[in-house]
């Protein structure tokens, strides 16, 4: 049943479509910890950006008046107008996020191959970029808050990198607990972070309502105007405020859009306002306080417990960026454009909370790194936002096709309200490619590269079975085989993994050859992974029975879930299959990828594809097959 109801999550977990108000607090309070994070922490480093980063502007009153409109209508366009009112419609089952955007384009789309796959290289490009704004998060949200030690005690300078580096080394080394244990202390946390910074910024507003004034569009209009191409460049700084909007979408599936979009107006976006105005009011008292405005709000006796919840908060929004990492990484797998990987389950009740070792560790040495080399929270806020922005306009950009070929919208309605996206989306990335020599090359290198792992394992994939069909049979072909002359049947049952559901696996032919027997029962499993996040166990498994005691096993997935071949038996078995899990037999191929034939991938791609088969997670271990019962059989293929 599609969820393109206001709620999925919710409807999951009630029987009314308006859950009672207890559910909805605790949703609501979940989802500020989770998903708010990012967006929420920005507050310590947009407005100080604006006027003494590496772009800065000098502040005046024109000035501050024009970036604070501008950042107020940037989180009510982008935001609240954007994402909550119009791109979270886009969902695929309840679930959001770029790859879950790009499913539905795949799914539904009528469009001509060639057209279709333009669309799916940018949703794939877009996620991988999405890898940059993982590393480049946790990094500069802790060392922002780090850095406030600095208003209280400025000799601490010399300690903030290796402070910082300790805390997010920690951060990691933690995930392989999972986040379960300390998920329920996450939305409390953020919600004394957004009440504090809000009412720290009220005191300064009713200190200074002038400030108010920044609300009015104009003052932005007019600060572009005379600021021409400087100001022009402000807005790769004005964007830091908004660059967690990607993060409300992604994590759709696991809240519904009734208690995001409640949270944002009822709680985030209020006191980000103010907060914001509270800055602005600061700096037009006492310019010469722009090193810091965020901390300048605060009172002296309220400047230590401010740091450490600030640390809180950013460790927090680090959090739901690896979170987001894991599940990306997952959903890569499943959809066949990343490697088999190790993926854990951290929780028994929350099938979302996964651990991935490799993306974890690399993500680790990534966020030290940048930290290390960039040395300063402003140096590594000339790298952000170029990832986001144009994942933002790629979002754009689909939602465009999903919204006049699938939905039907109005053409020139359509038309008018993308342009409109697209022009700010547009005018944000140009204004943080600018920022290219500074450090806004990082996400983009990091984004082309694993953009080019993807296609390629996905290109080389394809090429591989290729090669495996030519040299197989159909399954009809080795029924008519057997029809002739049947080999020694052995008593036992055999499982053989297929790519393919209807050709034999090279491990039966190989097996026939050399050893000249058959199970008396034999079933070749497929695993298939639907472009839907879950697939109910009712469709899950189909089981085709077929002559001469073989069967057909399709086992369906969605990009949300995990295979798991024990759950597939037991669902096989319900259909009439009577096979016993400790008596079984697997049989896998295990091929030798060779390179040297012509074909459409160049030959160091090919190399590339070869080493990430040799390092891929075995079947064994990726369907967590038990080891005693595998039988291996190698295969040589030349691609």
């Amino acid at each position: 049943m599609s969820t393109t109801s206001e709620d999925s999550h919710l409807s999951s977990h009630s029987h009314s479509s308006d859950p009672d108000f207890k559910r909805l607090a605790s949703l609501s309070l979940a989802a500020l910890g989770v998903v708010f994070g990012d967006i929420g922490t920005s507050p310590l480093y947009a407005i100080r950006e604006c006027f003494h980063g590496e772009f800065s502007i000098p502040v005046t009153h024109a000035n501050v008046l024009g970036v604070l409109s501008l950042l107020i209508w940037a989180l009510i366009l982008i935001v609240t107008l954007k994402y909550l009112t119009f791109i979270m419609r886009a969902d695929n089952e309840g679930e959001g996020g770029i790859l879950a955007l790009t499913s539905l384009i795949i799914s539904h789309s009528k469009k001509n191959k060639s057209e279709r796959w333009v669309l799916v290289w940018l949703g794939l490009f877009g996620a991988a970029l999405l890898y940059g704004d993982g590393m480049i998060t946790p990094s500069i949200s802790v060392l922002s808050a780090v850095e406030g030690i600095q208003v209280v005690a400025p000799s601490f300078s010399p300690f903030m990198i290796p402070v910082t580096i300790v805390i997010l080394a920690g951060l990691f080394l933690f995930q392989h607990h999972g986040t379960a244990k300390v998920g329920s202390f996450f939305g409390p946390v953020i919600l004394l972070w957004f009440t504090s910074i809000g009412l720290c910024g009220l005191v300064e507003i009713i200190r200074y309502p002038q400030i108010l004034q920044a609300f009015f569009p104009w003052y932005g209009i007019e600060f572009l105007m005379n600021n021409q191409a400087k100001g022009f460049l402000v807005l790769g700084a004005v964007f830091l405020a908004v660059t967690g909007a990607e993060a409300l979408y992604a994590d759709m599936g696991h809240f519904g859009k009734r208690p995001i979009r409640l949270t944002w107006l009822v709680l985030v976006l209020p006191s980000l306002l103010m907060n914001y105005f509270g800055q602005g009011a600061v700096l037009l008292a006492s310019p010469e306080k722009s090193s810091n405005p965020f901390y300048e709000l605060i009172p002296s006796w309220g400047l230590i417990p401010m740091v450490i919840l600030a640390t809180f908060a950013t460790i927090i929004a680090s959090q739901a960026l690896i979170t987001g990492v894991f599940s990306l990484t997952q959903q890569g797998i499943q959809l066949g454009y990343i490697p088999r990987l190790t993926v854990r389950h951290t929780s028994a009740s929350h099938i979302g909370q996964i651990y991935v070792p490799a993306a974890n560790w690399s993500l680790m040495f990534a966020t030290i790194a940048l930290v290390a080399g960039f040395g300063s929270s402003s140096k590594l806020a000339s790298a952000y936002g170029v990832a986001v922005t144009a994942t933002m306009l790629i979002s754009a950009i689909l939602f465009y096709y999903v919204a006049r070929d699938l939905w039907k919208w109005n053409r020139i309605g359509v038309d008018l309200l993308v342009g409109f996206f697209v022009i700010i989306d547009l005018s944000f990335f140009g204004a943080s490619v600018s920022k290219l020599l500074h450090g806004a090359w990082f996400p983009l290198v990091i984004g082309f590269v694993l953009f080019t792992v993807m296609l390629t394992w996905k290109q080389g994939r394809q090429l591989l079975m290729t090669q495996i069909q030519d040299r197989t049979l159909t399954l009809s072909e080795f029924a008519e085989s057997l029809a002739i002359q049947q080999p020694q049947r052995v008593k036992g049952q055999a499982v053989y993994l297929t790519a393919n559901p209807d050709i034999v696996p090279m491990a039966l032919l190989h097996n026939m050859r050399h050893n000249k027997i058959l199970h008396s029962e034999v079933a070749l499993f497929h695993f298939s992974t639907e472009r839907v996040p879950r697939v109910p166990n009712s469709k899950k498994v189909e089981v085709v029975q077929l002559n001469y005691g073989l069967y057909k096993i399709i086992a369906r997935y969605g990009f949300m879930e995990y295979p798991n071949i024990r759950q597939v038996l037991a669902l096989a078995n319900q259909q009439g299959m009577h096979f016993r899990p400790e008596a079984i037999s697997f049989f896998l191929n295990r091929e030798k990828i060779v390179t040297g034939m012509k074909s459409k991938m160049s030959n160091w791609r090919k190399k590339l594809f070869a080493l990430m088969a040799r390092n891929a997670l075995s079947a064994t271990d990726y369907y967590d097959l038990p080891s005693g019962q595998v039988i291996e059989i190698g295969v040589q293929v030349q691609i």
